[in-house]
């Protein structure tokens, strides 16, 4: 198969969706790799790096798009890559579809083959191509609301852990999932007094045995929600639905109780986020202000740190885009995990999560490939 990989251009994004490790495994099984020049470069891979692992260095990414089976990359393809679709194409990236009609619309009407690392599910119900980005994300997000906090980006001026004989911040956690927890760790690490809600009673059973004493966990009902919310320096959304849109948990109505500077770091901003007042930001431009309340929405965080990320991530996905390559899609398909990757396939939506969020006709892919 002819593997593709192009240099990505959402903003700020230096994830790359081969490293050049990948690229010999996949050279080593009898695959073709294109390189888009100078891809790897924001993630610390030189050009020559790649063409030693067995690559081909193609000059510019609307090439490498007509000449390739599939396309691996980190993020969902942007709207002036659409006209580089074609039939039978297979996209292997983050896709997000239940928060972007416009480019849902175009994978269907490519006809592409569209599997999305963010709706991979083992039978465990595990998302191994999503749980090293949400661990990035996590632990960023306590990073960065640590620094907005600083009153020179509207902040109330308060450090995460206090000194001696001042109080501590309080972090508020909503959703104990992968990125709560990270979230979490790191928050505790720091010093805050962390409270952490979630609706799975078991879940919250086990990170009160993780952490005991140093977190509050509490039932995500509307009433806990708001009461933490009000209290808090630093809110904390992590909560997911695999492969659709999320609920909005954080209310407009929160915002003028809270405390003035308080900040909302929206980590699922990526599926439409879970604030009521979110909407998407970029690295370069990463906060805005609504009824006092710093507001981070950026919508690739893990870009900010693109060394660790690509090498998280392409430790995850190279498993399944080499069966895709080695199988082709549809054999690759009796793997559960692959088949529940695929969103698209010819132009039939094959997830039934991201039909649901358009109100869009929903498509057994069994029924396809049969």
């Amino acid at each position: 198969m002819k593997i593709g990989c192009v240099k990505e251009i959402k903003n700020n994004e230096f994830r790359v969706g081969l490293t050049p490790d990948n690229v010999k495994t996949y050279v080593a099984a009898g695959h073709h790799v294109y390189m888009e020049k100078g891809a790897g470069i924001g993630s610390g891979f030189s050009d020559n790096e790649y063409v030693n692992a067995g690559a081909s260095l193609i000059d510019n990414a609307a090439d490498v798009w007509h000449l390739v089976d599939m396309m691996v990359k980190v993020k969902e393809p942007l709207e002036c890559e659409y006209p580089l679709f074609h039939e039978g194409l297979i996209i292997y990236t983050y896709l997000h579809l239940a928060a972007d009609k416009p480019q849902m619309d175009a994978l269907l009407a490519g006809k592409v083959k569209a599997v999305a690392y963010e709706t991979i599910q083992e039978e465990d119900r595990s998302l191994p191509c999503l749980s090293p980005m949400s661990q990035i994300a996590g632990r960023l997000s306590i990073q960065e609301g640590a620094k907005y906090l600083e009153k020179k980006f509207g902040g109330e001026g308060i450090l995460l852990a206090g000194v001696p004989g001042t109080p501590k911040a309080s972090v508020v956690i909503l959703g104990g999932g992968t990125v709560g927890m990270n979230a979490c760790k790191i928050a505790v690490g720091m010093g805050a007094n962390v409270t952490i809600l979630d609706v799975n009673l078991k879940r919250l059973e086990e990170l009160d045995n993780i952490f005991g004493a140093h977190i509050q966990t509490l039932y995500s009902s509307d009433s806990n929600i708001e009461k933490s919310v009000i209290d808090a320096d630093l809110v904390i959304g992590s909560v997911l639905i695999p492969g659709g849109s999320t609920p909005k948990l954080f209310k407009k109505r929160y915002l003028p109780e809270m405390k003035d500077g308080a900040v909302f770091v929206d980590v699922a901003i990526d599926q439409g986020g879970c604030g009521e007042s979110s909407h998407v930001t970029t690295h370069d431009d990463p906060v805005f202000i609504e009824e006092g309340v710093v507001h981070y929405c950026v919508g690739n965080m893990p870009g900010a740190v693109p060394r660790t990320s690509t090498i998280a991530l392409t430790n995850a996905t190279l498993k399944y885009g080499l069966e895709i390559a080695n199988k082709g899609l549809e054999k690759a398909c009796e793997n559960p995990a692959v088949k529940s990757g695929v969103n698209c396939y010819l132009g039939k939506l094959t997830n039934r999560n991201v039909a649901d969020a358009h109100g869009y006709e929903y498509t057994d892919l069994e029924e396809v490939l049969a």
